[in-house]
Parts: C-alpha cells; sequence; structure tokens
C-alpha cells in the first residue's frame, strides 16, 4: 500500500533531501545538488510573492518510495493567461503506485487551486534543473542539470504524460583544423557594431556588480519568449549570484557591451563540478571545497551555463566573438571538453553554430504535459 503526505515536519525535509541520494548511491552518473540550498528551499516552504509550492513523499510498506515537488508559477500563468501546475524533483523507485500516487497527489493539490494542466520536470524558472533525461542515460552529467534513471520516463507516460517539449544536449570539443576565417569576422563585427569585450581587470565580486543588471536584462530580453522561462525578480538575482558566486571563474565570464556600456551578448560558463561533487552527497565539506577550487582554477571540463545575444545583434556576427571565446578555451589551457546543456529541440539556430567545433548529440530530455481531470 503507498501512503502520500506532505513535507511538513523537519523530519519529512531531511527524508525528501536525503531519499534521492540513497536512490542514487551507487549510480556513478548522479550529481547531487547542493544540500544546503536544497534544506533552504524546503525550510522556507518553496513559497513566495510570485509562486506556491508543495513537496510531497511517498511511502510503501512504511518505507521512503518517491518524492515530487509541486510548484505553481504564477508570474508564467499570468503571462501566458494559463494555469499550470509545474512538477519537479521527481524521483521514485521503480514502481508504478509509487509514481502515479505522486503524480495524483500533485494533480489534487493543483486542481484545488484550480489549475487545468500539469507540466514538468519544470523549476521555479528556466535557471532551475529541468526536463527528464529520455536519452544518454550513459553520459556524465552536468552539476546544472538532474539526471534520471532510464524507467523513470516509462513510469510518467504510463500516468497519461505527453511530450511537450524536448531539449538537447551536446559535447562540445576543439574543432579539428583552426578556423581562421571565424577569427576575422570577430574583429570584423566588434569593429563595425561599435562593440567590446568588457574589461575583466578587477575583482570578481566588482566585476559582477558592474554588470549584473545588463546581464541580466539581456537575459530577461532574449529568452523571454522560450518555453517555461519567466522573468527573475532582483530577489531571485540576489540568490543566483550568492549560489554561484563561489564557482564564477572570470576567464569564463564574458560581456560585450556597445558604446555606452551596455551588455548586448554574453558568454556565462561555468568549471564542470561534476568529479568534484559526485559522492559529496551535496555536502560542501573541506575536502569537497578543496576540490571545487582546483576544479574553478583549472577545469578540464566547462559548462555552457547561458549565451545569449540581443534581438537587434543576432545578425550581425555577434555571436562570433562568442564562440572563437569557446575554442579559445578548448585549445589553449586545461579546458578538454564543454558540456551545452539544454538547447530547445526546435532552436535550430542554436544548434547550427556546434559546427564549428567537434561536436556529439549526447543526451536528449523532455518535459512533459497532462491535463488534470
Amino acid at each position: 500500500m503507498v501512503e502520500v503526505r506532505q513535507v511538513k515536519t523537519k523530519k519529512d525535509i531531511k527524508e525528501f533531501i536525503e531519499f534521492p541520494l540513497r536512490l542514487y548511491k551507487k549510480c556513478p552518473y548522479f550529481i547531487p545538488p547542493l544540500y544546503g540550498d536544497e534544506k533552504k528551499l524546503l525550510t522556507s516552504g518553496g513559497n513566495t510573492k510570485y509562486a506556491e509550492s508543495a513537496f510531497f513523499l511517498a511511502l510503501k510498506d512504511g518505507k521512503t518510495a518517491g518524492r515530487l515537488h509541486a510548484i505553481i508559477q504564477k508570474q508564467y500563468n499570468e503571462l501566458h493567461s494559463t494555469t499550470q501546475v509545474r512538477f519537479t524533483r521527481f524521483d521514485s523507485i521503480d514502481d508504478k503506485e509509487v509514481a502515479h500516487a505522486l503524480f495524483k497527489a500533485a494533480e489534487d493539490w493543483g486542481k484545488a487551486r484550480n489549475m487545468k494542466q500539469i507540466v514538468g520536470p519544470l523549476g521555479f524558472s528556466d535557471l532551475d534543473r529541468e526536463g527528464m533525461l529520455v536519452e544518454g542515460f550513459e553520459e556524465d552529467s552536468t552539476f546544472e542539470e538532474q539526471y534520471n534513471f532510464p524507467y523513470y520516463p516509462q513510469l510518467v507516460e504510463a500516468y497519461g504524460f505527453k511530450k511537450d517539449a524536448d531539449w538537447l544536449e551536446y559535447e562540445l570539443r576543439a574543432p579539428k583544423e583552426e578556423n581562421k576565417t571565424l577569427a576575422r569576422i570577430t574583429k570584423r563585427s566588434l569593429e563595425m557594431n561599435k562593440l567590446h569585450v568588457a574589461s575583466s581587470n578587477m575583482s570578481k565580486r566588482r566585476y559582477i556588480a558592474k554588470y549584473r543588471d545588463g546581464f541580466f536584462d539581456c537575459l530577461d530580453e532574449c529568452y523571454r519568449k522560450l518555453y517555461g522561462t519567466v522573468p527573475i525578480t532582483r530577489e531571485a538575482q540576489d540568490e543566483l549570484i550568492d549560489q554561484f558566486l563561489l564557482i564564477v571563474n572570470k576567464k569564463y565570464l564574458v560581456f560585450i557591451c556597445d558604446e555606452n556600456d551596455r551588455v548586448v551578448g554574453f558568454g556565462l560558463c561555468f568549471p564542470g563540478l561534476s568529479d568534484a561533487l559526485r559522492y559529496s552527497k551535496g555536502k560542501l565539506t573541506p575536502l569537497t571545497l578543496l576540490k571545487i577550487l582546483r576544479v574553478v582554477r583549472k577545469p578540464k571540463v566547462i559548462d555552457l551555463g547561458l549565451v545569449a545575444v540581443r534581438p537587434e545583434y543576432q545578425r550581425k556576427a555577434v555571436n562570433a566573438v562568442l564562440l572563437e571565446g569557446m575554442i579559445k578555451m578548448l585549445t589553449e589551457g586545461t579546458v578538454e571538453k564543454c558540456e551545452t546543456n539544454l538547447n530547445l529541440e526546435t532552436n535550430t539556430a542554436v544548434q547550427a553554430q556546434w559546427k564549428y567545433f567537434s561536436s556529439r548529440q549526447h543526451k536528449r530530455r523532455r518535459s512533459y504535459i497532462k491535463e488534470i481531470g
């Protein structure tokens, strides 16, 4: 018999966070989120001015067998005139009864709040982990995205969910031959458009503070129409900066600016933390911190976090500046490969850029949708 209960107590919070750590204990591809961040979210209840949350645990024969986080993203629903409840942080043993009980609990919670659809995996914004892995189960995961076992899609689809959107992920390595044309295009694009790459000759904290507003404004303009996205509030911006300040290396953070120092494009990349965090259970012990700091200084893998160019510059070869920078990363330092993270399946313009590299499409993630009732 399966019992589903909403997370209320400190014991429930601990169990919600630690269940996937036990489930994936022997899985070499699973990379845990930071334990402290998860605890902070659950302790707060996940409720803000812009979102409402509920966390569920499923118990079978008295033992935890699954979990799920349900979210009503009010911003998204208002902007798109829709009534959706999202699900994320879904983990379950290979048992339809357990998975379906969790989805039913999220559905009922959404229906009680007049929601008409359930979608996911989607978080509070597209900067959270999102999408369910449907291809690439034996590929290395990145810290930014969630791994899941091959049986997960079967559990979801058996409940009646259908595909809503897919993302593709690519592994990029240095091109086999030098592309001198790209370097010329980069130089000419900067000159003709009166642009420059922002100087990073300052402390990391000051560098981020100087360009943060321009970065988030550019991000909002470029990403606002993409699947599942919402504007990033000032409060959320501050939290993101606090979370990622430790792992940001200025060398892999590029701002392209106009004559007035307005950000018109950016490339935000992170040193790949998978190896440093794989067996940490998400806890920042002194040893784990030491591993992270080593990786940040001399990474072998770079995760492409966010890349964008404002619409008015997208046909002016400004993206060549970012591509050339990525190629230099792969040819001049310790970096062996880049992981693109999520590219919408329909975003062929972005995918076309990977022809400048030795590329391999190696993972696919999916967001599902189901009508409630």
